[in-house]
C-alpha cells in the first residue's frame, strides 16, 4: 500500500471510530474540497491576472505527495534550484551500519559543458571514450577527426554530432574555425602524438593526449614548450590517476598505514596479436609492450609513492621467429631503485595470458588490487597480522568510469584555469624514465634515470629528487 492510500486508510478508520461512516467521511471530504476551491476562487487568490479566474492546481498522481506534502516533509531540506550544479538533495533511508550513497549525479547543463574533438576512431575511442561520454558530468564530444568518412559518418549519426563537425586529417587544423571544440582528445598511434598536438596547440585548443605521450623525451618536450607558447593546457590520460581504487591504496601509502613501504611489485601482460597491427609497428608504435602496457606499472608505483626513480636495471626479450616482435619486444622485466629505500620489481609482457595486478608490502602488512589495471572490475585486498590471527580484508568501492573522470578533470581545469594532474612534465618523465630502461636492457647494467628537470612557466629548473610529485598539478578533488 502506497503513503496516500495509508494516510487515508488511517484516517476513515479514525472517523468510523468516532461513528463516521466512510461514505460520510468520503462525502464531507469531496465537499470540503470545492468551498475551499469556492472560496479561493472568491477572494480572487491565486489568480494568473487581476480578475480573471482561478488557475486550477494539477491533481497528484495517486501515491505520490504532493509538492506542499514534501517541503513539509522533516527529513527534507529546500532544495538550492539556482545552481544546477549542486546535487539533488535526498532523504535519508540507509541505517548508519549500511555502506552510505554518495551525492547524486550532477551533470551541467549541456550547453554549459566542455566541447571535446576525438581524434583517431580505433578501438580506444569507439569503445570505451565515446560511451564513455554519457557518463560525463562536464564534457561532450562536438566534433570527430578520422580519415575513414564512412566510419565517421556512422559515428557521427550515432551520437548526434555534425556532419560540418566532422574533419579529415588533411583539414584538421580548422578545428581552429569551430568554437565549440574547447578540447582536443588525441586518440592516435604514438609516433602521431606530438604532430596533432602541436598542430592542435596552434589552432588554439587544450590538448588531452593518450599515453604513451609519444616515442622520445624530445617530441614529448616539443609538445610541451608548443600549448606553452599556445598558452593551452596540456594532461595526458593517465586514467589510473582518476581512480579511486588506486586513489585509497596512494592515500593509504602516504599515510603509511601499514608502516613504511618497502617494496612493489607490479605486472601487466596480455597475449596480443595481428603481427600487422600498428602496436607492433616500432615506427608507430615506439616499442613494444613497456610503452604500451608496462607504462602502467612505472606510472603507477610513481603515483603511488610520489617518488622518482633514481636508477633501473632491465631485461628484454622475444620469442625468436614469432612475427608479432620481428620489431618491437615482448617482454621487459626491470627493478627501480627509489630516494627512500624502496625496491621495485616490474614485468610487462605481449605474449602470455592477461594478467594485471600489484601488490604494496610495507612494514606491518600489504595492499593489493587483482585487477588492478583494468578499465573496469577492480577488486581490492588487504592482509595484515592482530595478535594470533593474520587478517585478509577485501575493500569494495562503487565503481566509477575511469575515461569519464580524467575526461570531467580535464574539463575542470578549463573551466577554472588549472593546471591538470597529469600535465605534460608527467608523461616526458615517464618516456625519460623507458629510455633508461631500453638503456639497462640492452647493456645488462644498471642505469642512472637523469636528474629530474621540471619547466614551469617558461623557467626550467633542476628539481630535489626527494621532492614528492614533482611533475603533477593539484591533487583532483575526491567526489
Amino acid at each position: 500500500m502506497n503513503s496516500i492510500d495509508e494516510w487515508v486508510d488511517q484516517l476513515l478508520h479514525t472517523n468510523e471510530r468516532a461513528g463516521v461512516s466512510r461514505k460520510s467521511f468520503l462525502r464531507a471530504a469531496a465537499v470540503g474540497t470545492m468551498s475551499t476551491i469556492a472560496a479561493a476562487c472568491s477572494t480572487g487568490k491565486s489568480t494568473g491576472k487581476k480578475g480573471g479566474p482561478a488557475p486550477v492546481s494539477e491533481a497528484p498522481t495517486a501515491g505520490q505527495p504532493s509538492s506542499e506534502t514534501v517541503a513539509a516533509s522533516p527529513a527534507m531540506k529546500p532544495q538550492n534550484t539556482t545552481n544546477p550544479e549542486q546535487p539533488v538533495k535526498l532523504e535519508q533511508w540507509k541505517a548508519a551500519t549500511e555502506r552510505q550513497s554518495g551525492p547524486t549525479p550532477t551533470p551541467m547543463p549541456p550547453d554549459k559543458r566542455v566541447g571535446y574533438a576525438i581524434v583517431g576512431l580505433g578501438h580506444l575511442a569507439l569503445e570505451e571514450l565515446m560511451p564513455a561520454f554519457a557518463q560525463c558530468k562536464k564534457s561532450k564530444v562536438v566534433a570527430l577527426v578520422s580519415g575513414n568518412p564512412e566510419k565517421m559518418l556512422k559515428v557521427a549519426r550515432q551520437y548526434g554530432i555534425s556532419e560540418k563537425s566532422c574533419y579529415s586529417y588533411a583539414t584538421y587544423d580548422r578545428l581552429k574555425d569551430n568554437p565549440e571544440v574547447q578540447v582536443i582528445y588525441i586518440v592516435l598511434p604514438n609516433s602521431m602524438h606530438a604532430e596533432y598536438t602541436i598542430r592542435g596547440a596552434k589552432a588554439g585548443k587544450h590538448i588531452l593526449c593518450e599515453k604513451p605521450m609519444a616515442n622520445s623525451a624530445a617530441e614529448c618536450q616539443a609538445m610541451i614548450d608548443a600549448c606553452r607558447k599556445a598558452n593551452r593546457k596540456l594532461m595526458v590520460a593517465y586514467r589510473i590517476q582518476y581512480e579511486p581504487y588506486n586513489r585509497l591504496v596512494r592515500d593509504m601509502v602516504r599515510s603509511n598505514q601499514f608502516g613504511k613501504t618497502k617494496t612493489i611489485e607490479t605486472v601487466n601482460v596480455q597475449n596480443s596479436d595481428n603481427p600487422a597491427h600498428w602496436r607492433f609497428k616500432k615506427k608507430l608504435a615506439g616499442g613494444g609492450a613497456l610503452p604500451d602496457i608496462g607504462l602502467y606499472c612505472l606510472n603507477t608505483i610513481r603515483y603511488l609513492t610520489g617518488e622518482e626513480p633514481t636508477e633501473v636495471f632491465a631485461y628484454q626479450s622475444s620469442t625468436p621467429g614469432d612475427p608479432r616482435f620481428k620489431e618491437v619486444e615482448e617482454m621487459v622485466s626491470w627493478q627501480m631503485r627509489f630516494p627512500s629505500g624502496i625496491i621495485t620489481n616490474c614485468l610487462t609482457h605481449y605474449g602470455v595470458h592477461e594478467t594485471r595486478r600489484y601488490r604494496v608490502m610495507a612494514e606491518r602488512g600489504w595492499i593489493g588490487l587483482d585487477p588492478a589495471f583494468s578499465y573496469s572490475g577492480l577488486k581490492m585486498d588487504v592482509a595484515f597480522a592482530e595478535k594470533k590471527a593474520e587478517r585478509r580484508e577485501n575493500v569494495s568501492l562503487p565503481d566509477v568510469n575511469q575515461f569519464a573522470a580524467e575526461i570531467d578533470h580535464m574539463s575542470e581545469c578549463v573551466l577554472t584555469d588549472r593546471v591538470p594532474f597529469t600535465p605534460g612534465e608527467e608523461g616526458l618523465q615517464d618516456q625519460r624514465i623507458m629510455e633508461a630502461i631500453y638503456k639497462s636492457a640492452k647493456t645488462g647494467r644498471p642505469v642512472k634515470v637523469p636528474s629530474a628537470v621540471k619547466a614551469t612557466r617558461g623557467r626550467t629548473a633542476s628539481v630535489a629528487t626527494n621532492k614528492l610529485d614533482q611533475f603533477r598539478g593539484p591533487l583532483p578533488k575526491n567526489e
